[in-house]
């Protein structure tokens, strides 16, 4: 696992688990890669949307119920996978 997820892996164990987890991702304005970003979550999260004042991006915000910090760094994992996504 990188860095990255250590650092995150750590402060998500500061939480109680299971929890409703808040992910951000900034993604191109491509259907394409908005759909694949959409697929990662299961049919019954809360998804909201929110285009970039040129339209050339997109924002999903995506609230699910998670169980613990290791489906949280996995759901990460498999965003990572989408060209041109960005994590926040």
């Amino acid at each position: 696992m990188s860095e990255t997820y250590d650092r995150l892996k750590a402060r998500l164990e500061d939480q109680d688990w299971p929890s409703v987890y808040l992910f951000k991702f900034i993604v191109p304005n491509q259907s394409d890669l908005v759909a694949r970003t959409t697929a990662l979550f299961d049919d019954g999260t809360d998804l909201s949307y929110q285009p970039s004042k040129n339209g050339k991006y997109v924002s999903v915000s995506a609230r699910e119920f998670m169980l613990n910090p290791d489906s949280v760094i996995q759901r990460y994992v498999e965003a990572g996978k989408i060209e041109g996504l960005i994590a926040l």
